[in-house]
């Protein structure tokens, strides 16, 4: 989808127009303010300098600045805490960054019905613990999630490690409160357990990267406590055992809490950093699987499970006895981006990485990974690859030297080649991050013409001046 936005007034005529509804403090117009919210964590992917930033504090003061906006044809970019790798709260030249960090309240936790109504701002971690202290459970778990945003999570779709049982954000939005492109606001979904009355609004705006409106206010499904995991790890002589021993542990009815794969690569890298159940030599070239349960008969659950992974040609399988252990175990996947960033050092000079985002079916996951292990040959790059084998959801990582042109070339025609593979493979260019700006191009690719000219109406719809964080998603 094209999109036209009216050359933005003189700076000075929009910050009157903007002060005249906001605290001083809510409008930041340093250089260094501007150029630090004038992108997300993705490496790659164009990134305008905004005229202002602001941080609104309340929802009336959202709609100062959308309806401010608009009549001046200014565009309007949301943020959260940045955190996102697809772009999709990268600036564009001259428009307003409206960050909505400040709007960090938790309004209300309903221990009756499950539910819990917060601000955008609210960090996730900070929210699982605000509800863990009246005995629920908010499960989403993205990686960055000690400093990730609800909003940005619901913009996005984000995902987590421990989706493959408790599902992904979308699941856990029961309603929102949204700013539209007009700055009216509209409440979608409910309290109730269950609700089907007209068409779902709430799931049209999870994932929309605030392309069709700003979320303000979210209500969220709750859960009981989770209980106690108990996790192992095994290790392979390839990514197709592993593979296998997925398909196997899914066939067989079990539902783990997590089920993560690394791979050789990353086996490596983290053995390297000195985890002590890959420290061998035997780990140093192998793939390794992490496998958790929580069910209330995990030990005989894991135990069946550690089985088939010796029926799939596992080198060697460590079950954790008890917590102290499992934390052990669990501690190979979280040391995963500590250990890139120390090899990242290693392989080269000026390093920077982007971590893909590429999802097929389960019984298509080995192959995938034989085929990232394929372009990192090709493209003569280092590409380590970890993710989430239990819903196909793999995130390779792809290093290279950011002030060798040569290198940002290869990294990038990789970054293509991986999601052709994904999508040769019958899977999506995006499981969790998005499609934000870098991978725009590629949803024409996935989607049929007639579901892409649809979501063009639908955009054009809710905000016909395209000022909405204009670019995003579509082209």
């Amino acid at each position: 989808m094209s999109v036209s936005v009216a050359s933005p007034p003189e700076s000075t005529s929009l910050l009157t127009a903007l002060g005249a509804g906001l605290p001083p403090d809510a409008l930041l117009t340093g250089d260094a303010e501007r150029a630090l919210h004038s992108r997300d964590a993705a490496p790659f992917g164009v990134a305008g300098r905004p005229a202002v930033v602001v941080l609104p504090e309340t929802v009336e003061q959202v709609r100062h600045v959308v309806r401010t906006a608009r009549a001046l044809g200014v565009p309007v970019v949301p943020q959260g805490a940045r955190t996102g790798l697809a772009g999709a709260a990268n600036a564009v030249d001259g428009c307003v960054v409206l960050s909505l960090v400040r709007m960090d309240r938790v309004l209300e936790i309903d221990t009756a019905n499950r539910l819990v109504r917060c601000e955008p701002g609210v960090v996730t971690a900070d929210l699982a613990a605000a509800v863990a202290r009246h005995g629920l459970c908010y499960p989403p778990d993205p990686a960055s999630w000690e400093t990730c945003t609800i909003g940005g999570n619901i913009a996005t779709g984000a995902g987590g490690l421990c989706c493959v049982k408790y599902g992904v954000t979308a699941d856990y939005v029961l309603g929102l409160t949204v700013v539209l492109a007009d700055g009216e606001i509209l409440r979608t979904g409910r309290r109730t357990v269950k609700g089907v009355a007209g068409y779902d609004l709430t799931r049209l705006f999870v994932g929309s990267e605030g392309t069709l409106g700003v979320i303000v206010e979210a209500t969220l499904a709750l859960r009981p406590p989770r209980p106690p995991e108990l996790a192992l790890l095994a290790r392979f002589g390839s990514a197709a055992d592993a593979g296998e021993a997925v398909a196997a542990i899914v066939r067989a009815g079990h539902t783990p809490s997590a089920l993560e794969l690394m791979d050789r690569t990353t086996t490596a890298a983290v053995a390297a950093l000195g985890h002590p159940l890959l420290a061998d030599d035997a780990g140093r070239d192998a793939a390794t699987l992490i496998v958790a349960s929580d069910a209330p008969d995990a030990p005989e659950r894991l135990a069946e499970m550690a089985g088939l992974c010796r029926e799939a040609k596992a080198l060697s399988v460590t079950v954790a006895a008890d917590a102290a252990e499992t934390r052990g175990v669990l501690d190979a996947r979280r040391m995963v981006m500590p250990a890139l960033t120390a090899r990242a050092r290693e392989v080269a000079g000026e390093a920077a990485a982007f971590i893909e985002d590429v999802a097929v079916p389960r019984d298509r996951l080995a192959a995938l990974v034989d085929r990232i292990e394929e372009i990192a040959e090709e493209y003569r790059l280092y590409i380590a690859t970890a993710g989430h084998a239990g819903d196909g959801n793999l995130h390779p990582a792809v290093v290279f030297d950011r002030s060798d042109p040569d290198a940002v070339r290869r990294a990038e025609e990789a970054y293509d080649a991986i999601m052709a593979a994904g999508l040769e493979l019958g899977g999506t260019i995006t499981g969790e991050h998005g499609v934000g700006i870098l991978k725009r191009d590629w949803l024409e690719r996935e989607l049929p013409a007639r579901n892409l000219r649809l979501q063009q109406d639908i955009k054009r719809l809710l905000d016909p001046e395209g000022l909405l964080n204009p670019g995003k998603v579509l082209a």
